[in-house]
């Protein structure tokens, strides 16, 4: 053996150091113990629609990065969002606590309970209109520990007109909103990008429009990979306006689909996974994943030499809620097997795709435990050995140790309130859809709000045998007579956690055009006033007694984004009274009968209608 070779083999063999522009470093020291950590967020996508997710009827989209992703990590079967729709699901994984722990059960809020149309049956309850800015978020708690926190793309954890408490406000060093290549088109058949560079959205090599919220991503972790970074990407796909910019991508699957190009009208009635323009959505935010992962495989980390930052970073990739089967009269998607989608509790509103990669996860896994969006604030402190603020409480579970040693095992999540395998779960959506939800084991069982409690609808289905073994994903067949005692108990054990968590409920309409029981019997208001800071109101008994009195109030009355908050009044005999909190400017009365009606006094209209509801409160003179 030569000497030279003998001396390459002995230098490869017993490397230690090498040079850079900082000097010598260690190739071979440890994995740092703080990894990076990505979450990705897309909106509305559902669990049909990812390819790898393809359970009886083979999906026609195609998302070869995901697909290749959950070939990297853990996929799971039974993975769920926090709520049906998207700014309660964002507050409650970011918070890792509850919706009906943070008061935000929907989209619509803080504003004075109101029918959600003229004349509706029933009043959905008092929400916050924002999160509350005093919760802790994942991006605080990570920032406290050393990490460079960024956000790109949607937020929306508050009310839309001002979207706080903002970014910047809740532990992010880096916030960028944007539509990114999904910004509404004037009109989706034309006006498609290009591949001239002065088209903010030109085509890549891939023939993809150029998306600013990616690129911002990518930006952030180029600019922070020298230190632990968190980035939350948070992409407008697959959320409406149903369209794409790309001609050559929507006319692949108009052929795929066997359509003529242009489709007549351009309204999308076939039932099933047949709108190419979702299709081709779904193949977007597909493409924006795999740059956001291909960046990570191709980026050497700083802080491992001769090692990239994939080799470090945790990737969980996920829905804020189910699919969009409909909008507008046009069919989007299908979620089947799974029934209904977006908005609603049943399954195909809150089961979502759900895939998890990192360095101490195995590839190439699949389970069937049931986990969900609240989960991952706890699992992110384990992985990244940051401890969570005094006081603060979790609803989600640790999920690291299921992914370290076994994915496929139920016992290893622990509930965090008892320390048991956790074997349940809840939501609640007391507003347009009136739905509470439980599932416990393989049983599920629906709860609709309807006229009274005696009238409350109930549904029980049985999801699966022993968890896995799949008998009625479809919820296609109501137990709840066949299992009477059972259903009983487990409408039981659900008022017990919403109980527990303060949960509000959906209230009756004393305005419903419908005739509804003992609506004669409805409190009306006689007068009420003002002396000093004490606001007091008078109203008459007409047969129901009222049990309970708020005061919603407003500091900020009058402006886009006003904001409403409740107080118990003190209640007696026939009057009602409180002391004004500092700085009100409106107010509204709130009385609740016996018999679960609302009087809200003055009548704010409807939701539809009401712009600024401060213009029929009464105004702090």
């Amino acid at each position: 053996m030569s000497k030279l070779i003998l001396f390459s083999l002995l230098f490869s063999l017993n490397l230690s150091a090498t040079c850079s522009n900082n000097g010598p470093v260690e190739l071979d020291k440890e994995r740092p113990k703080k990894p990076n950590i990505v979450l990705i967020l897309t909106d509305d996508l559902g669990w049909q629609d990812v390819k790898c997710y393809d359970i009886d009827e083979p999906s026609p989209f195609e998302t070869p990065n995901i697909d290749r992703l959950a070939k990297e990590g853990v996929l799971f079967w039974q993975a769920y969002s926090p709520a049906t729709t998207c700014s309660p699901s964002r507050g409650a994984i970011l918070s890792g606590q509850h919706p009906v722990r943070l008061e935000r059960t929907s989209v619509r809020g803080g504003h004075p309970p109101l029918p959600f149309n003229h004349g509706s049956t029933l009043i959905s309850p008092w929400m916050r209109g924002a999160l509350d800015a005093s919760k802790v978020t994942i991006a605080e708690s990570l920032k406290s520990n050393g990490y460079k926190t960024g956000h790109s793309g949607k937020w929306h954890v508050g009310i839309a007109r001002t979207d706080e408490p903002l970014p910047e406000e809740q532990g992010f060093d880096f916030t960028k909103h944007g539509f990114g290549a999904h910004k509404r088109m004037a009109d989706r058949t034309k006006g498609f990008a290009t591949t001239d560079a002065s088209d903010p959205f030109t085509l890549d090599e891939d023939g993809f429009p150029f998306d600013d919220i990616t690129q911002d991503g990518i930006d952030f972790m180029d600019a922070n990979k020298k230190d632990p970074f968190f980035l939350f990407y948070a992409s407008r796909l697959v959320h409406t306006p149903i369209q794409t910019r790309s001609e050559a991508l929507l006319r692949k699957y108009y052929e795929k689909l066997g359509l003529e190009y242009p489709k007549k009208n351009d309204m999308w009635d076939e039932n099933g996974q047949k709108n190419a323009y979702y299709a081709a959505m779904v193949e977007m935010i597909d493409h924006y994943t795999g740059q956001l992962i291909t960046y990570l495989e191709e980026t050497e980390d700083p802080r491992w030499p001769g090692h990239m930052l994939i080799e470090n970073t945790y990737v969980i990739f996920t829905s804020d809620n189910g699919g969009m089967e409909r909008h507008t009269g046009e069919i989007i998607t299908d979620n089947y097997p799974l029934d209904k989608g977006k908005i609603n509790a049943k399954e195909g509103g809150v089961r979502v795709p759900l895939i998890i990669t990192g360095p101490t996860i195995k590839p190439n896994a699949e389970s069937n435990v049931m986990v969900n969006g609240v989960d991952f604030y706890p699992t992110i402190l384990s992985w990244t050995d940051t401890p969570k603020d005094a006081n603060q409480i979790f609803d989600g579970a640790d999920l690291s140790t299921l992914l370290d040693k076994d994915p496929t095992d139920a016992q290893l999540v622990l509930d965090p309130e008892t320390g048991e395998p956790r074997n349940t779960m809840m939501w609640h959506f007391p507003n347009s859809a009136m739905q509470s939800t439980l599932r416990i084991g393989g049983f599920k069982l629906v709860r609709e709000y309807t006229v009274t409690e005696e009238k409350t609808d109930l549904a029980l289905y049985q999801l699966y045998e022993k968890d896995s073994k799949r008998v009625d994903i479809e919820e296609s067949q109501n137990l709840a007579e066949k299992m009477p005692e059972k259903t009983k108990e487990m409408n039981r054990l659900l008022t017990e956690r919403l109980e527990k968590l303060n949960a509000r409920y959906p209230y009756l309409n004393p305005t419903s055009k419908a005739s509804l029981p003992n609506k004669s019997k409805v409190p009306t208001v006689v007068e009420h006033g003002i002396d000093g800071n004490n606001v007091w109101l008078k109203y008459k008994n007409n047969g129901a007694k009222v049990v309970k009195a708020e005061l919603i109030y407003t500091t900020n009355g009058g402006i886009p984004g006003e904001i409403w908050f409740p107080i118990t009044m003190n209640l007696r005999n026939d009057n009602v009274s409180v002391t004004l909190p500092k700085g009100t400017t409106h107010y509204v009365f709130n009385l609740i009968d016996e018999n679960n009606y609302l009087i809200g006094y003055p009548d704010g209209g409807y939701q539809k209608t009401t712009k600024v509801f401060a213009t029929k409160a009464i105004a702090v003179k």
